[in-house]
């Protein structure tokens, strides 16, 4: 049973992509924005009041109806809020000429990183459901857990910082062997833990895996939707050990 209730977890920075537009041989990159406003006399006792509000943000997912993940983000951004959404780079060949299009890796969803009465006010809109017979947004619950006030409901799903951060990173390389997967493509168990070390995937930590005959990077960000990196050789790769997820 789900309830649109939120009991979300904390979470505290962001990420931007581009448009989801066709870029010929451009590129538009994930630009790392703080979400720490700058210090300022509106302190009290010594600490921020409005640092602390920020700290309420978190990344929420949050599901979008079919077809709108454009309308989704302009929406969103024009409530001033921020939001994400990953894209997948294509190589495409029209006319004899190949160029790189974007396209959503995952149309279904919108992360928005906000407080959680924030995003309150985006699902319960008046303006997103007016004139229409379906709401633009709604909750993606996190069926792993329970909210701690009521066994019998999920909370909405949250993301960690860290780990929308390297799946950010990730999705913004402009790459068409970037590739989205399932659970279901990968045919057996997911190798060692791994950091990336050369390259244009430096920095992405992620599982080893085996896929289209090539050794690959794979980073997983909702339960059954993972991203593939393009190949990597071993030398390009350390084992690390990753803290584990309290989602």
């Amino acid at each position: 049973m789900e309830d649109n209730t939120k009991q979300p977890l904390i979470a505290d920075a962001s990420l931007y992509n581009g448009q989801p537009t066709d870029t010929g041989s451009s590129c538009p990159s994930a630009r790392l924005t703080s979400c720490t406003p700058s210090i300022s006399g509106d302190v009290k006792d010594g600490v921020s009041v409005r640092n602390a509000l920020v700290e309420k943000r978190q990344w929420f997912v949050l599901r979008v109806s079919y077809g709108r993940i454009i309308k989704a983000k302009a929406f969103v951004e024009a409530k001033g809020f921020e939001c994400y959404v990953p894209m997948r780079y294509k190589e495409v060949k029209k006319h004899d000429k190949k160029r790189i299009i974007t396209e959503p890796l995952f149309p279904s969803f919108l992360f928005v990183h906000v407080t959680a009465e924030q995003v309150e006010t985006l699902i319960h809109d008046s303006k997103v459901v007016t004139n229409e017979s379906r709401a633009l947004l709604s909750y993606y619950f996190d069926h792993t857990i329970h909210r701690q006030d009521n066994p019998y409901c999920n909370p909405p799903l949250t993301i960690q910082n860290e780990a929308m951060n390297n799946f950010i990173r990730l999705t913004s390389i402009k790459n068409p062997h970037v590739i989205p997967i399932t659970s279901e493509t990968i045919m057996y168990k997911l190798g060692n833990e791994v950091v990336v070390t050369e390259g244009e995937f430096i920095g992405i930590h992620g599982r080893v895996a085996r896929i289209a005959g090539q050794q690959r990077v794979v980073v997983e960000l909702l339960d059954g939707y993972l991203v593939a990196t393009a190949y990597i050789p071993k030398e390009a790769m350390k084992n690390c050990i990753t803290s584990q997820k309290n989602n």
